[in-house]
């Protein structure tokens, strides 16, 4: 199970509170540079101008959502569009035509505004607690005939009504920070998310491109799929059973008068029936393996393993059965990952981890070899995120030059069956 958000502490969030001040003056330069940047449009040199900027206020939108998502216990998504390689002006063009980059120049604004007020606030009523509090300590600093307003109605003019009037005025100030200081960061948390996160018209269209390109990329993988079963029933299974037909109208013409000539025919006939056979099963393996329906993932992993000779270390924790596709997918995302482990990693040993929880499978994959694994650079990682995009699934790969290289997949799924005790 996986660990719940830890609440942020007072102190944490007042040291947001404090850090937030000394932000704005790159907030105050992104806004400048901003209007720069769009000014400067008509004579081209705005173009890469504000990709640059672009690029820099989402950088800083992204820390105020990694913020804003911390202190609210949640995670604030990216609801920018996928950027497009056409070039500088359809790039710049597509950027200003995202109701992104709009609510992310907006939230400049309001930050500079009410963001930094709701901050400021719970830094002034401390500040302003603590010189209350303490103003009997630095009276004798004071002219003798000194008066000291404090809200209007209140003034302080001696050592004594410092120590009770200032006093008093400073608990309250103290008792008000107290309680107030954390649902104003929290209400500025809510600000930041309510311009920062994803509308639901923007997750639509997002979803619609996500589920177009998951679209696109299916057919692919499955017209390519189709071409290789093609490919190998040509090349090997289709010829040895032309070579078979051959062998057997041969032995038919010579069976009479050459008996011993017919009988090497059929033994070839029917060694080329079996090496057809083989074949048939290898392809039909490579399709679904029939282990994945008797046995179910767990099962056919653990087989999957066994036919390899490198030291692989197994856990697989789902209590039941998930849909065919799934388990199927998961488990040619499993062996494709095993073989690029063997052809590229130059590891020792792997390791296998499979787990369900909350709804979904999740797998890991790791070794111990030489790292720098790329999902493009044509590893056939690319090939597995796209197989387990048809699911929602997700993939990502740490593999840091030296190792290890980690494999971690997700694949949204509910279970059919479980296990019986």
């Amino acid at each position: 199970m996986s660990a719940p958000p830890q609440t942020p502490t007072r102190r944490q969030l007042f040291g947001w509170a404090v850090a937030l001040v000394p932000l704005e003056v790159p907030n105050y330069l992104l806004v400048a540079f901003t209007a720069l940047s769009l000014g400067l449009i008509p004579i081209w040199i705005g173009f890469p101008l504000v990709l640059g900027v672009v690029a820099l206020v989402r950088k800083f939108t992204n820390l105020h959502r990694r913020r804003a998502g911390w202190i609210l216990g949640t995670t604030i998504e990216r609801p920018y569009r996928q950027r497009s390689d056409r070039g500088l002006i359809v790039r710049v063009f597509d950027i200003l035509r995202d109701p992104a980059t709009w609510r992310d120049v907006a939230f400049l604004f309001v930050q500079m505004t009410a963001g930094l007020t709701l901050a400021v606030t719970q830094i002034g009523m401390l500040l302003g607690a603590i010189g209350h509090l303490t103003l009997w300590t630095w009276w004798w600093a004071l002219p003798e005939d000194a008066e000291v307003d404090l809200i209007g109605f209140l003034s302080v003019n001696s050592e004594a009504s410092a120590v009770y009037i200032a006093g008093t005025l400073g608990l309250v100030y103290l008792a008000f920070w107290w309680y107030a200081a954390p649902h104003l960061m929290r209400a500025q948390a809510l600000l930041a998310r309510w311009l920062l996160a994803p509308t639901e018209r923007s997750r639509l269209a997002n979803r619609v491109r996500q589920l177009t390109e998951s679209r696109a990329d299916t057919v692919d993988t499955q017209a390519a799929e189709l071409r290789r079963i093609e490919r190998d029933l040509h090349d090997g299974a289709q010829a040895r059973l032309v070579a078979l037909g051959m062998s057997l109208g041969m032995a038919e013409e010579t069976v009479l008068r050459d008996p011993a000539a017919a009988r090497e025919l059929l033994a070839e006939a029917r060694a080329a029936s079996s090496q057809a056979l083989s074949e048939l099963r290898d392809l039909v393996r490579g399709i679904h393996p029939p282990v994945l329906a008797d046995r179910g993932l767990d099962g056919a992993i653990h087989a999957l393993v066994l036919a390899h000779s490198m030291p692989i270390d197994v856990e697989i924790d789902i209590p039941g059965r998930l849909s065919a596709p799934v388990e199927s997918a998961a488990y040619f995302a499993v062996a494709e990952t095993l073989t690029n482990v063997v052809k590229h990693a130059g590891a020792s040993k792997a390791w296998i981890r499979l787990g369900y929880e909350e709804g979904q499978l999740n797998i890991l994959v790791g070794d111990d070899g030489k790292g720098g694994a790329d999902p493009s650079g044509g590893t056939g990682l690319r090939g597995i995120e796209r197989r387990l995009s048809a699911f929602d699934g997700t993939l990502v790969v740490t593999s840091p030059l030296g190792g290890p290289t980690v494999v971690v997949m997700n694949v949204p799924s509910e279970l059919i069956s479980t296990q019986s005790s």
